[in-house]
């Protein structure tokens, strides 16, 4: 993952391809291989709208476009996408977790930290990577003497 003008790693596009990846195993392996009952119970809010297949699913192709949009060095604006999808995902969840206290108080601990990944999602999309090598001003050390 070199910058396109080969100055190092995109810190952006590090986290788009980290996230994703995570977001498609959490669909893939957590949600449609193997969903657990607490979960599924906790989110009647969202599988009152779409089965726990669909929601899978959406987990893997948010991820997917996270890694795709991560691996893009050509267009830097693909990135705005990639940060959408994760960011809807986590959303989504942090929601449905924080409608779900009331019924199930466990519900609380999983708000908390959708919501926050969310927020840190929101949060990361809007930092800036450092220009490349070749746009960065050379520091010339003078000697005051």
């Amino acid at each position: 993952m070199r910058a396109a003008a080969g100055g190092g790693v995109s810190r952006r596009r590090a986290i788009l391809v980290t996230l994703g990846a995570g977001w498609l195993g959490y669909g893939a392996l957590g949600i449609l291989a193997n969903p657990r009952a607490g979960t599924t119970r906790m989110l009647t809010v969202v599988t009152s709208w779409a089965p726990m297949t669909v929601l899978g699913w959406l987990w893997v192709v948010a991820g997917g476009i996270g890694i795709v949009a991560g691996m893009v060095t050509a267009c830097p604006r693909i990135q705005s996408a990639g940060y959408a999808a994760l960011g809807t995902m986590a959303g989504v969840w942090g929601a449905a977790y924080t409608l779900a206290i009331s019924r199930y108080p466990t519900a609380s601990g999983s708000a908390c930290i959708w919501v926050a990944i969310a927020a840190a999602v929101v949060l990361a999309a809007g930092l800036d990577d450092p220009p490349p090598r070749h746009l960065r001003k050379g520091r010339v050390w003078t000697s005051r003497e």
